[in-house]
């Protein structure tokens, strides 16, 4: 069981701050540090300097999205990636979302052939290999490092959680990541993704199980659950996980939102999110450290190899609550999760 933190997805530090918090989350036990690709801060000038002040601390994408850059460009940032780091790198790929793929002037159609595709294209070019691929949905011609690649089999995980995807996750990748699904949901990809994995002929206890559990600790309840809230009301507005939340049983509070955002904005739909909904996902609001370990165990006995925390601030002091949150962790505390 490995416990990972992940900088900037709810909480926006400044990108002078990270290397020193990442010098301390390696001090201080944790496995991985983790960046995701939104309209936030770019991850790979933040995953850079990490791997630049740090000896053992893996770096991570989760994830990069595949309508952001082409497979030979992502190709190239993976192994600069994982160069600098000495191996540390971890990659993580998702198929992306409509309103993603709208920011960057892209279609948003058949993930999974466009998934497998782009991943396909990206393992060829990193292995060194000369490109010569006319698939359907993407080509990469006469493309080829001007190094030698190192060799090493980087890990991919794919962002996924619905049916398909996640054998697809099994089927041609190292493990999958999961975003804002509960324990409940948690075993299902877990022995969808395992099945994909024994279809293809690989040990499907070699896959790795990797969930978010997005978390804030304040002097009252209700702080940190503001705090939180927001993250959840993005996620209730978003097509995919709309699904998602539909599956886990949100349905009704999830449409409810949607028309009170086309309605009223944004905040006028965060006012409706339920306390029924907010404890039933993986968003911990709590009063101290050790009430958030406690919250992340039933993820572990769902199936969870690799649970990413991020720390999402309660004040304005992002940096001090972010210092304070991993300063609480030690290697003692990840194995009290077994």
């Amino acid at each position: 069981m490995k416990i990972d933190i992940e900088f900037n997805s709810g909480a926006q530090l400044p990108m002078d701050a990270i290397p020193e918090l990442a010098r301390q989350a390696e001090a201080h036990g944790f496995d991985c540090a983790w960046g995701g690709e939104a309209n936030n801060k770019d991850p790979t000038v933040m995953l850079s300097a990490i791997a630049a002040v740090t000896k053992n601390l893996k770096v991570g994408s989760a994830i990069y999205h595949i309508l952001g850059r082409t497979p030979a460009t992502l190709a190239l940032q993976a192994m600069g990636l994982d160069e600098l780091s000495g191996g540390r790198f971890l990659l993580g790929v998702g198929s992306s979302n409509p309103t993603i793929a709208k920011w960057h002037g892209q279609t948003f159609d058949h993930p999974l052939g466009r998934v497998h595709e782009y991943i396909d294209i990206v393992r060829a070019a990193m292995a060194g290999e000369k490109l010569a691929y006319n698939g359907k949905y993407f080509t990469a011609q006469n493309f080829k490092m001007a190094f030698k690649p190192t060799g090493r089999k980087m890990p991919i995980y794919l962002a996924a959680f619905g049916s398909q995807m996640t054998r697809l996750a099994g089927r041609i990748t190292d493990g999958v990541l999961i975003n804002m699904a509960n324990p409940t949901e948690i075993r299902r990809i877990a022995a969808e993704v395992r099945a994909g994995a024994v279809e293809a002929g690989k040990d499907p206890a070699r896959i790795e199980i990797i969930c978010k559990i997005r978390c804030s600790i304040a002097p009252n309840y209700d702080t940190a659950r503001e705090a939180l809230s927001h993250a959840l009301t993005y996620y209730a507005l978003a097509d995919y996980y709309r699904d998602l939340l539909g599956r886990m049983g949100f349905g009704d509070e999830v449409e409810a939102m949607r028309a009170a955002w086309k309605s009223g904005g944004f905040h006028t739909a965060r006012k409706l999110v339920s306390d029924r909904m907010f404890a039933s996902v993986p968003l911990v609001a709590a009063t101290s450290a050790p009430q958030v370990v406690e919250q992340i165990k039933p993820y572990v006995e769902a199936g969870a190899t690799r649970v990413i925390l991020p720390y999402v601030a309660a004040s304005d002091d992002v940096v001090g609550e972010m210092k304070s949150f991993i300063d609480y962790w030690s290697p003692a505390v990840t194995n009290s999760l077994g």
